[in-house]
C-alpha cells in the first residue's frame, strides 16, 4: 500500500511547515486526490489515522484528514470530445483512440492544514 508512503511524505511537510510557524499540533489535514492519480481515499484515511495514533505529540486527539474529490476529465487531441476517462490512458467514446489528454483527476496535493499552539 504506497498510500503509507505518500501520507507518511504529506505529513512530514506538514509537521515541518507547522514547526518552522510555530504551530505545535495538527488539528486537520486537506488534500486534493484526483480520481487518476493512483491514490485510494480510503487507503489515505486509514495510513492518516495510524500516523495520527502513533503521532500523539504532533495531532490533536480529534485531528481529521479532508480529502477533495477532483473528477477526471479528457479531451480526444484528434475529435475534441471531453469526456470523463476511467484511467490515465483510456479510449475517447466517440474515436475509439486511445488519443486523449487527461485535463483533470490526476492531482495530489495538500491543500491546507490547521494547527494550535498548544503542546
Amino acid at each position: 500500500m504506497h498510500e503509507m508512503s505518500l501520507m507518511g511524505d504529506i505529513l512530514q511537510l506538514v509537521h515541518e511547515d507547522a514547526a518552522a510557524k510555530g504551530i505545535g499540533r495538527i488539528e486537520k489535514v486537506e488534500i486534493i486526490v484526483g480520481e487518476i492519480s493512483n491514490a485510494m481515499p480510503d487507503a489515505l484515511r486509514m495510513a492518516f489515522a495510524i500516523f495520527r495514533e502513533q503521532n500523539p505529540d504532533l495531532f490533536s486527539e480529534a485531528a481529521e484528514l479532508v480529502i477533495h474529490l477532483e473528477e477526471a476529465k479528457a479531451e480526444c487531441v484528434l475529435c475534441g470530445r471531453q469526456y470523463k476517462p476511467d484511467q490515465k490512458i483510456a479510449l475517447c467514446p466517440s474515436c475509439q483512440i486511445p488519443s486523449g489528454k487527461v485535463i483533470t483527476g490526476e492531482t495530489f496535493q495538500v491543500l491546507s492544514y490547521e494547527g494550535s499552539n498548544r503542546q
